[in-house]
């Protein structure tokens, strides 16, 4: 399939909380990684099937939520691409250290979808 689902990220308004409420809720392995930077990013193995993580929420007004990420394999073409089709960028492309690419953009009915370029490839 074209274009999967590739990672899934909780931004939480309270990490602690979060991180003790799904490692006691499922049977996932919660890795601290340090992002410099950045601070701490929780990596969330799932064993099989789609990860993802776990971050403090980057801005107070913005409630705790999940976000999907849909791998591309350019995230500055799928975003410019995106914004042509009438989504709102709401976080332009940039480096993950060594890692990838993201960004993230709010479609036409107003959801939040992340982008992700693995370029680890």
């Amino acid at each position: 399939m074209a274009n999967p689902f590739v990672h899934v990220e909780l931004q939480t308004t309270d990490l602690k909380k979060a991180r003790d409420f799904y490692s006691r809720l499922f049977d996932w392995k919660l890795e601290d990684a340090p992002v410099p930077g950045f601070g701490t990013y929780t990596m969330v193995g799932v064993g099989e099937g789609t990860g993802g993580g776990m971050m403090a929420a980057q801005s107070k007004e913005v409630p705790s939520h999940w976000l999907a990420y849909v791998d591309v394999s350019d995230v500055a073409s799928a975003t410019r691409k995106a914004k042509e089709l009438g989504a709102k960028v709401v976080v332009d492309s940039m480096p993950v250290a060594d890692m990838g690419k993201f960004s993230i953009i709010e479609d036409p009915t107003g959801a939040h979808l992340g982008l992700w370029q693995n370029t680890r490839k």
